[in-house]
């Protein structure tokens, strides 16, 4: 459920709002009384340990959870209009003997053209485009089970970003990606996100990246323990009482 804003505290820039989001499951309590403010243009990243509720908060704000509370977006100009979403789920598994690729996949998601029958040339030149965006082109051959873990967030994300989102938002997109292959992708959310202006509210649980691309870190256990800056937030008694590290380092 979605409720238009009722005052004018952000001005004309798009953003999204949640207010006491509480959310149970049967007897069990996930979140409780969870407020958030992302505005347009930021970076949010959500932590806390297994099983606090950060998937359960996003798919609230998907609108695939019932829940309790207020989520409120604005957009510019559409002030009381759903924005659209971009979603990247966590990294899905694919056997590396399927033959479906890159382009099959698009083709499935983006065209009723039955993908065994292969891309016609406009739905080839789209797909050259959506992978553009994450420099992605010499991918679209590919068979999407050899991909590594880095390639497939770039396929994923290049799909959630058509048509282009207000709000862009990862579910631990870093799982599964190396090293260097995790800066590879910050850089390119990062990108993404100051050439389109749209949102990121994403999952981790590698906060050696926060202090160079997240502009908010918001820390729930069940409930919202700290919200700030990545130095305010890594160096809190609050992230050191659940992590047992400071800095986000031991």
């Amino acid at each position: 459920m979605n409720f238009p804003f009722h005052d004018g505290s952000c001005g004309h820039s798009c953003c999204l709002r949640v207010e006491n989001l509480s959310v149970r499951i049967g007897a069990d309590a996930i979140l409780k009384d969870v407020n958030l403010h992302v505005h347009c243009g930021e970076m949010v990243a959500l932590i806390g340990p297994n099983g606090a509720g950060k998937s359960t908060f996003l798919k609230a704000v998907l609108g695939q959870q019932e829940y309790s509370g207020v989520i409120a977006f604005s957009t510019p100009g559409q002030r009381s209009k759903k924005p659209r979403i971009g979603y990247v789920p966590q990294s899905p598994a694919f056997d590396p003997s399927d033959p479906v690729s890159v382009a099959d996949l698009f083709a499935c998601c983006m065209s009723k053209r039955p993908a065994f029958l292969g891309l016609g040339k406009a739905m080839e030149e789209t797909v050259l485009e959506c992978l553009e965006r994450v420099h992605g082109e010499d991918l679209i051959h590919k068979r999407v089970g050899t991909l590594s873990g880095g390639e497939l967030q770039r396929v994923l994300l290049a799909l959630a970003l058509e048509p282009l989102p207000n709000i862009l938002i990862l579910d631990e997109p870093l799982s599964g990606v190396d090293v260097e292959g995790m800066a590879v992708l910050m850089d390119m959310l990062d990108e993404i996100r100051k050439t389109y202006d749209l949102s990121i509210l994403m999952t981790t649980h590698d906060f050696s990246m926060l202090p160079r691309y997240a502009d908010q870190v918001v820390l729930i256990d069940h409930a919202l323990l700290i919200q700030g800056t990545p130095e305010a937030v890594l160096n809190s008694p609050e992230f050191h009482r659940v992590f047992h590290m400071k800095g986000g380092s031991l």
